[in-house]
């Protein structure tokens, strides 16, 4: 595969987005040049101009204009979700400009469609690496370090929780796109459909503080096994009583949730009243994670991690991760970002730290 440099011209796809827009400034910030895009001139167009960028509008409709404006474009940061409804398009592009292709998703379906796909993207000559940001980064690379601890595990156990938890409104709309699907876990090696919250644990994030957690359809039920190949996966939310009251939902409320006008009015409603932590609120937020492997000898290795705000991780392990993939040293073809760059990726991002 040819290499690329990190001042070649690389994409932020939906910019005008909340972490699209987080992206942005790091790469301000570390005097990178990348091309803002996404379908909202009126949102795109004044973001690159204060940031001194270029800018191009385009939708993601069509996938032959997807590929047009991706044209000597060495590869797309896309940051507009929900990923099960954009990827698809997107990824058409890239493989049609031979653009390699990055995202910040956490949905099980993204990955899934992604990695049954590697032969595709090793012909058309591209990384595609989904999930580069909170979903996936701290939890598969912590993953990964528990996998190499203990190579004989057959059960991996992850969790997370933040200290305070203010959700943007892409990532508000994408749960509440979810919650009629339930819940999912990894068993022998297979993803199989579990009712909303269906575990409730204890769970030590810190050796001084356990809080309560509930299993979640997070994205590493997909990702931890193609970067560990444990079979069986569950993956924690830290929540509060009143939040796991609410993810076990009756049956009849989450049907109607599905339905297209009650989605349509809620992600209304939360795009007019959700917006997202603000830069105060990202400094003295934090998040805890804990990842414990077992094996069939009872054998148990735990490992946890401490990371900055999830959105402001997001942003910075993003742009890290393209820079990384613009270097030209992975082989093309479908990764997680452990599987790409190894355990300790995490561990290079600010203020990241590992303890037992």
């Amino acid at each position: 595969m040819n290499g690329h440099s990190s001042n070649e011209n690389w994409m932020i796809y939906g910019a005008n987005g909340y972490t699209g827009r987080l992206a942005a400034r790091v790469a301000k910030s570390l005097d990178l040049e990348p091309v803002l895009a996404g379908r909202n001139a009126a949102q795109i167009a004044p973001l690159a101009h204060e940031l001194g960028f270029a800018s191009r509008i385009f939708s993601l409709a069509d996938p032959a204009i997807v590929a047009r404006n991706l044209d000597g474009v060495a590869a797309v940061l896309h940051c507009a979700g929900p990923f099960s409804a954009t990827s698809k398009p997107m990824l058409a592009g890239c493989v049609r400009a031979r653009t390699h292709y990055l995202d910040i998703t956490g949905e099980i379906a993204v990955f899934e469609d992604v990695h049954s796909r590697s032969d595709e993207f090793r012909r058309a000559g591209i990384v595609v690496m989904p999930g580069v940001g909170f979903d996936v980064v701290p939890s598969d690379c912590l993953a990964a370090m528990l996998k190499r601890e203990l190579p004989s595990a057959t059960h991996l156990k992850l969790a997370f929780k933040s200290r305070y938890g203010k959700l943007s409104p892409g990532t508000t709309k994408t749960m509440v796109k979810g919650l009629p699907e339930g819940g999912k876990i990894r068993k022998d090696g297979r993803i199989v459909k579990v009712p909303a919250a269906w575990k409730v644990e204890t769970i030590a994030f810190t050796a001084q503080a356990p809080a309560t957690a509930v299993t979640i359809p997070w994205g590493d039920v997909s990702t931890a096994f193609y970067s560990t190949g444990i079979p069986n996966v569950e993956v924690f939310l830290g929540a509060s009583e009143a939040q796991i009251k609410q993810l076990k939902m009756p049956g009849l409320a989450r049907w109607l949730v599905g339905l297209a006008p009650v989605q349509a009015f809620v992600k209304a409603q939360i795009a007019k009243r959700v917006t997202g932590p603000n830069d105060e609120e990202r400094a003295r937020d934090e998040m805890y994670l804990y990842g414990e492997a077992s094996d069939a000898a009872g054998n148990k290795v735990v490992l946890r991690l401490r990371t900055p705000e999830g959105y402001s991780l997001t942003a910075e392990s993003a742009v890290t991760a393209t820079l990384r993939v613009l270097e030209g040293r992975l082989a093309a073809g479908a990764y997680t970002p452990s599987m790409a760059f190894g355990a300790e990726f995490v561990l290079g991002l600010t203020g990241v730290r590992l303890s037992r």
